[in-house]
């Protein structure tokens, strides 16, 4: 099975037009998409992305910003601009939206492949950045293969299963990646809507499940588009200036 792989799109319909529209012109087919959580907060069209990701065959997690805006965690936890946006985006969001959001599951299991937002441990809110955070949470599920976002930034943690060391790698776009059988991985595809890695475009990745491959992937998308949407919604200026930085 081919899985197109995407976390955080936070809002962002040009990028998730954008990544659709590449994964199409480099003959990505696949099967489903598999979201990581984080579908609304900070960017301007909430509706749309939801909408959006309807029309797919998918599964998809729920995010720390999903919870914020259907009111299960408390917006002091958030600095203020994203609780202001998350205000704004529980305000535009319609109903039967909001109700779709409210259905996601914080972890999901698909064969050797185990789905969450943060972490292992934490599904919500834990971020998992370096090999200690990653060393403390490989032995809290047990596939092979735990996919995660939440980070904004495309990461790949390999645990050898002999010596149980864990290492870190910065996939290179478009440079596929062999998933051996004698390691375990934790795989992060990056940000679609916000990425955070000094790269402002646009990041996803390719799975294919049964050839064990992993590929990351980055593309342009109009961030003058989601900045003026933003400014017009009225959204915090600290958020639509952090976008064509990739912070």
């Amino acid at each position: 099975m081919r899985c197109l792989i995407i976390s955080d799109i936070h809002s962002n319909l040009a990028a998730f037009e954008a990544v659709l529209a590449d994964a199409k012109s480099r003959n990505l087919g696949h099967d489903i998409v598999w979201c990581l959580g984080d579908v609304v907060g900070y960017g301007p069209d909430p509706n749309e992305c939801v909408e959006l990701l309807r029309t797919l065959a998918h599964d998809c997690l729920t995010g720390n910003h999903d919870y914020a805006v259907l009111g299960k965690l408390d917006l002091n936890t958030f600095h203020d601009s994203a609780a202001d946006a998350a205000r704004w985006t529980r305000a535009t969001l319609h109903p039967y939206n909001l109700s779709y959001l409210d259905q996601r599951p914080e972890t999901l299991s698909r064969g050797d492949f185990t789905l969450v937002h943060g972490s292992p441990r934490e599904p919500i809110w834990e971020y998992m950045l370096d090999v200690a955070t990653a060393e403390d949470n490989f032995p809290l599920f047990k596939s092979s293969i735990c996919l995660l976002g939440h980070t904004h930034v495309p990461l790949i943690f390999v645990e050898d299963s002999g010596s149980k060391t864990v290492r870190v790698n910065f996939p290179e776009p478009g440079v596929p990646f062999m998933l051996r059988k004698n390691c375990r991985y934790i795989l992060n595809p990056g940000g679609l809507g916000q990425p955070r890695d000094g790269d402002a475009r646009a990041s996803y990745a390719l799975l294919d499940t049964s050839e064990r491959v992993w590929t990351n992937y980055r593309c342009e998308y109009d961030v003058k588009q989601t900045q003026q949407r933003m400014r017009k919604a009225g959204l915090p200026a600290k958020l639509i200036e952090r976008l064509e930085f990739g912070r």
